[in-house]
């Protein structure tokens, strides 16, 4: 599937989702590669001012789990998360934070998917993986 059409495919998913919600935006694609934008703004703060680790899990999840429902595109099987961990290692307080998931094993029963998330000047805020099962 080209770029445009996958971008098409994962962003027409989002109408009535927390992605939705959270104004997340599927960027770019490519073979093994999703890339999605989500800003940071009051809505996604925690009560100290900064970005919610939980939004930025859910940007990682959501990225990795798009990713793969390319990846199946066509085979009738779908992907569900297994288990996600996220290492939080800068604060942001606005902006915008871009997520790229790349590959790791693209597997008949399972995917697991790399996250890197960084800030507008490219600086690491969060590394994630994501396990995939294929149903």
């Amino acid at each position: 599937m080209d770029k445009e059409r996958a971008l098409a495919v994962v962003n027409g998913l989002l109408p009535g989702t927390l992605m939705e919600t959270l104004d997340i935006r599927y960027t770019d694609a490519g073979e093994g590669f999703l890339e999605a934008v989500m800003p940071v703004d009051s809505r996604h703060h925690q009560p100290m001012g900064i970005l919610h680790g939980g939004a930025t899990a859910t940007l990682a999840e959501s990225v990795a789990s798009a990713a793969s429902g390319l990846a199946l595109s066509g085979t009738g099987r779908r992907p569900v998360g297994l288990d996600l961990a996220v290492n939080h290692v800068r604060s942001v307080s606005s902006g915008q934070i871009r997520a790229r998931a790349e590959a790791a094993h693209l597997g008949r029963s399972t995917h697991l998917w790399q996250i890197r998330i960084v800030d507008e000047r490219d600086r690491l805020v969060a590394q994630a993986k994501l396990l995939i099962m294929v149903l």
